[in-house]
């Protein structure tokens, strides 16, 4: 508590703690979210096996309008990318320092997540247990890995970006939105292949919008005194803004789902005309705008909530292990079914029965000790990384160097991850993940520890 105490009295008058609170509220809701709609049962083999509720809810299909929050992930990660490259630059640093620097927050926990996941795969198969339910566990376990391919893939391309967003302010998320606007085109009439940039548009566009919010922050003396370009390069922060966006991204929504081709529901549902998520399609945008509105909304009385001390701290508290909350809480749920089935007393209920909906309070409790239990264990790991001091410019040559080994740190990490999202989680591995996809991992992360550790920064 007195470390806490301390953070937040450090905490600049100028910082934008709405950002940390979102971040926390999303990360809570995906938790929550994933949890509430697990449905536990038995497979042919009589093995535990999980699926999603959806399906069989769809009454509740418009609840994922709220519930589906990975574009306030893309929205505060752009504010959050945009800020700390400002400041990288400010004190004299490179693209390329602050790229590496980023990176370790998001490859330490995941490391960790991995390495662990493949160890207890590996040891699972030494005595004696099936590949296949092997790779089915360590698949269910690393379902939340899709989202860091996608952000992965955007975190490099912050430098470029949000050289185009200072350029050309909003007329960068209004092009991408017409990409992906092209893209459905192809996914709706053909050729499907079309669409395959949409899982890089979609999010660059929500990313691009948490440039405008970081950028709106700026100090805004008489209009014609601000700097040329930067009025189109606001996000505009008032009421009436986020009621205008709140009301048409609804509407765009509605029209886009109710009476266009899209599906209502913004989450994977099997059987259904196509997938908003993945890739991102309009209609999940128009939810993203929808969402953005009602942010901007509820901004100022929720930051004139976080200063008080004890609101603060409590955010503080959870964003030093927010990726470490989200990568583990589908292991908390793997560790509890097994521990129930092996116990006898597994539940399972039928979707929709009066059962089924009494066994959620005491699942998510349940739950959630699990999972307190593993961020008490792993959570040190992220919340102990430190950006490291800032060192001497490197030569031209040297400079090249690291920014060629660092795109290709990041290349292994993305590689990794998604060859382990497309293999089958039926597929017969005895480390319960790709050897190729752990490999790729490894040697990226790898290279980037080792810049980070350093390494050619002087030259």
């Amino acid at each position: 508590m007195r470390r806490l105490r301390q953070l937040a009295e450090r905490t600049p008058a100028a910082r934008e703690r709405y950002v940390d609170l979102l971040r926390a509220l999303a990360i809570t809701m995906v938790v929550l979210g994933h949890w509430g709609v697990t449905v536990i049962g038995y497979d042919r083999n009589g093995r535990p096996a999980g699926h999603s509720a959806l399906g069989d809810l769809p009454w509740a299909w418009p609840l994922t309008w709220v519930a589906q929050v990975i574009p306030v992930f893309f929205l505060v990660g752009g504010y959050a990318n945009a800020a700390s490259l400002a400041a990288r630059r400010g004190r004299g640093g490179t693209a390329t320092g602050w790229l590496v620097d980023r990176s370790a927050r998001l490859a330490r926990p995941t490391t960790a997540l991995l390495v662990v996941l493949a160890t207890g795969a590996a040891v699972a198969t030494l005595r004696g247990a099936d590949p296949t339910q092997v790779r089915t566990v360590a698949w269910f376990a690393t379902i939340p890995l899709w989202f860091l391919v996608a952000y992965l893939v955007v975190v490099p391309l912050t430098p470029p970006m949000y050289a185009l967003h200072r350029r050309f302010g909003l007329v960068v998320p209004v092009v991408l939105v017409a990409l992906v606007a092209l893209g459905d085109l192809g996914r709706l009439l053909g050729p499907a292949g079309l669409a395959s940039g949409n899982y890089l548009f979609g999010w660059l566009a929500v990313h691009q919008l948490g440039f405008a919010w970081y950028d709106a922050r700026s100090p805004a003396g008489p209009a014609d005194a601000e700097p040329r370009g930067l009025r189109r390069r606001r996000l505009p922060l008032s009421r009436r803004a986020g009621a205008a966006l709140l009301g048409g991204g609804l509407a765009g929504l509605l029209l886009l789902t109710v009476v266009g081709p899209y599906p209502v529901v913004l989450l994977n549902v099997p059987g259904e005309r196509l997938d908003n998520a993945a890739p991102p399609s309009l209609a999940l945008l128009a939810a993203a705008t929808a969402q953005l509105g009602l942010i901007l909304l509820l901004r100022e009385p929720a930051q004139r909530w976080l200063r008080r001390p004890r609101p603060w701290q409590a955010v503080i508290a959870v964003n030093a292990v927010v990726l470490t909350v989200f990568l583990w809480h589908l292991t908390a749920a793997v560790l509890l079914v097994g521990l129930l089935d092996a116990l006898g007393v597994l539940p399972t209920p039928p979707v929709g029965t009066a059962a089924w909906y009494a066994w959620r309070v005491p699942w998510l409790l349940a739950l959630a000790v699990v999972l307190a239990a593993l961020v008490a264990v792993f959570g040190p790991i992220e919340a102990r990384t430190r950006r490291p001091p800032d060192t001497a410019p490197a030569r031209e040559g040297t400079r090249r160097l690291r920014t060629a080994l660092a795109v290709l740190g990041y290349a292994g990490l993305v590689t990794g991850l998604l060859l382990n999202s497309l293999v089958r989680k039926a597929a017969p591995e005895p480390l319960g993940l790709p050897a190729p996809a752990l490999v790729a991992y490894l040697a990226g992360a790898g290279v980037l520890r080792l810049l980070r550790s350093g390494w050619g920064s002087r030259g």
